[in-house]
């Protein structure tokens, strides 16, 4: 094998390759020969088929194998002949037509991984959430499990803020009903703003059995453009009403959250274990993502376009699953590339810089590290251990794992180099969402 490399741009490369001809024929020769022992035509018992016919039936598609697998292979080895990390697929021409030319000699061009130039990482400036867990947050969050497990029992009283209400109604503007304007048992929690202000206020103070009329104006700018700045009439039914019940804060509902003793204590420990676990994570999580993005403001880096590609592939895919599993295929099938470009961009690049990190400074992923990392994985689950197995069950769950492992301790890396600032921060800040 003869091989030759033209540089195209600071990425792309065009590597020329000549295979003997000979090699092939041997090749196919030797597949035919070892597929003459099983070839079955009327006329000739099992194996016994004259190595013409055989050439003639299935010569074609036989030289057709090995030639593609001729290029992968001789591709693969005049790429590690020349220390080359191809990026992407390669582009393939065959540039012999004549099968009994002396070689034969295709063309790769493909783009290789490019040369990544780290800036000053002690110019990234990371500021590193410090979040206290304290009794209060305990209570919070404790108050906010008793509401979510909270139940609704039918009352016979007026309805007030709070009541869960089921009804059914009927809207007409002029005497005329129109889109949306019926309901047959629809639930409704008052207070919460659901309903437009006027409808609600009606509601307030009906019990069960009760009707009532009453008009009702739209906004000008309500989301209905039909109905929107006008008048309608409805006449309303409550069907039922509903008190909420919060449980109260005792053994059955520790219990509920699975401490089997229902001892308040441990109810408590548990709880504060679980927000400073996520407190933590979510921490991580701050932290990486201004690492990442320091490193992508001070590195210098040539995006290779197919990989690029891919990731755009991959990310369009993805959408596209989801707009289908919504009963929204249509929309998937018109999604425009271009959409996706920047965030592509975005996570090849990262990908790109990490993995040189990686790669020069020879960062890996300890046995230990992994473990405890599925250990904490598992905390989360009502049977930890079941789920560490789960984890160990499969080499594929565990690579995923250390793929994680081995970006926590980049990130440990460049926080050992960077301008780390810790900054308290409340604890409602970091969560998030609303407690």
């Amino acid at each position: 094998m003869q091989s030759s490399l033209e540089t195209l741009s600071t990425l792309e490369r065009r590597l020329k390759v000549a295979v003997p001809m000979d090699s092939i024929k041997t090749a196919v020769d030797t597949r035919l020969k070892q597929l003459q022992r099983s070839v079955k035509m009327a006329g000739f018992r099992p194996g016994k088929v004259p190595f013409g016919v055989v050439s003639r039936m299935h010569g074609p598609q036989v030289r057709q194998e090995v030639l593609g697998e001729t290029v992968e292979r001789s591709f693969g080895e005049a790429v590690r002949e020349k220390s080359l990390r191809v990026a992407g697929l390669p582009t393939i021409e065959t540039n012999t037509r004549d099968l009994d030319a002396a070689e034969f000699e295709f063309t790769a061009t493909f783009e290789v991984f490019p040369d990544v130039e780290l800036g000053d990482i002690a110019a990234i400036a990371i500021e590193r959430p410090q979040v206290n867990v304290g009794d209060a947050e305990v209570d919070r969050t404790i108050d906010v499990l008793r509401k979510q497990r909270t139940r609704y029992d039918p009352v016979e009283r007026e309805a007030r803020d709070g009541d869960a209400v089921v009804i059914s109604y009927v809207g007409t503007i002029d005497g005329v009903p129109f889109d949306g304007g019926k309901a047959e048992g629809q639930s409704v929690l008052l207070g919460q703003g659901s309903l437009l202000p006027d409808f609600e206020a009606a509601l307030r103070g009906m019990k069960a059995a009760e009707s009532r009329g009453f008009d009702l104006t739209f906004p000008a700018d309500y989301h209905g453009t039909e109905v929107a700045g006008k008048v309608a009439h409805f006449d309303v039914t409550v069907l039922l009403v509903q008190e909420a019940v919060v449980p109260a804060l005792d053994a059955d509902f520790a219990k509920s959250l699975g401490i089997e003793d229902g001892d308040l204590d441990k109810m408590r420990a548990d709880v504060r274990q679980n927000l400073e676990r996520e407190v933590r994570r979510r921490t991580q999580a701050r932290v990486k993502d201004q690492v990442l993005k320091g490193l992508l403001e001070t590195s210098k880096l040539e995006v290779p376009k197919a990989l690029i590609d891919q990731e755009i592939e991959r990310l369009g895919a993805g959408m596209a699953e989801n707009l289908r599993q919504r009963g929204m295929g249509d929309q998937a099938a018109n999604m425009p590339r271009d959409a996706f470009e920047p965030e592509a961009r975005r996570r090849v690049t990262i990908g790109l810089v990490l993995a040189d990190v990686v790669r020069k400074h020879d960062i890996q992923a300890t046995p230990e590290q992994v473990k405890a990392m599925i250990d904490d994985y598992a905390q989360s689950y009502e049977k930890p251990d079941e789920v560490v197995r789960w984890y160990y069950q499969s080499g594929e769950r565990l690579r995923e794992v250390e793929s994680v492992v081995i970006e926590n301790n980049v990130v440990e890396w460049v926080l050992g180099r960077a301008a780390v600032k810790d900054a308290p921060m409340p604890f409602d800040d970091l969560m998030g969402a609303q407690r």
